[in-house]
């Protein structure tokens, strides 16, 4: 992997969001480049043609990581969820603070910090949100989208895929229903909206159709 420092914290965002879209199999366009980062066209335009200019990306066709750039954007991300199960587990941050705070700690974590943290934390295999940590011994089980799930069926919480950590308020609401990696629940109805009612520790909760076609479960 990239040693340290040896690209600007720009480069290392952007390899990450590319990374990230295409685990969550969204289409790796400039617009959603953009949106992800809350950036301009423009300047996602820009940045585009750097990357490809530093060999961290090609662009023929479709949006994709060189191996350079893979291995730069699985250091980074493997830094973040590292990040946000210290700041979860031992600091007791909600799953929205430490998601933001992780987003500046990725930049600046040595490798002694990282293996440290990966020690003491017992070798996670995923971040809080269920979102597998590259590097680690992770291996995934079959699992669907909640929406899937037929109603009367119970299902347990695996995957809060990174799509959903970027919708503004989604993740205190899901902590806060105990929408979480590892709580099992139940379908109780489902509406032709695509919202559906789970009950899920004693509560009856409603998901939206944006959030249950992206949360994954094992059924």
């Amino acid at each position: 992997m990239p040693a340290f420092g040896e690209h600007h914290p720009a480069f290392e965002e952007y390899c990450e969001c590319i990374f990230e879209l295409d685990e969550d199999d969204v289409a790796v366009i400039q617009a959603r480049i953009a949106e992800r980062l809350q950036v301009s066209r423009p300047a996602v335009s820009e940045m585009i043609r750097r990357l490809e200019s530093e060999g961290l990306i090609t662009t023929d066709g479709a949006i994709r990581l060189t191996l350079t750039g893979q291995a730069l954007a699985q250091l980074v991300v493997r830094r973040h969820r590292i990040a946000e199960r210290f700041l979860t587990d031992m600091l007791g941050l909600s799953w929205a603070d430490a998601h933001h705070e992780a987003g500046k700690w990725e930049h600046v974590m040595s490798d002694a910090v990282e293996q440290a943290m990966d020690r003491v934390l017992g070798r996670p295999t995923t971040c809080p949100h269920g979102n597998p940590i590259p590097g680690s011994s992770y291996l995934e089980p079959l699992l669907v989208p909640l929406s899937d799930v037929i109603v009367g069926n119970s299902f347990i919480v695996n995957r809060i895929p990174e799509e959903l950590e970027f919708t503004p308020g989604l993740l205190d609401f899901l902590e806060e229903a105990s929408i979480v990696p590892g709580r099992s629940g139940m379908l109780t109805a489902a509406s032709p909206d695509g919202t559906m009612t789970i009950e899920i520790e004693g509560h009856h909760v409603g998901v939206g159709s944006f959030a249950s076609a992206r949360i994954l479960v094992i059924a």
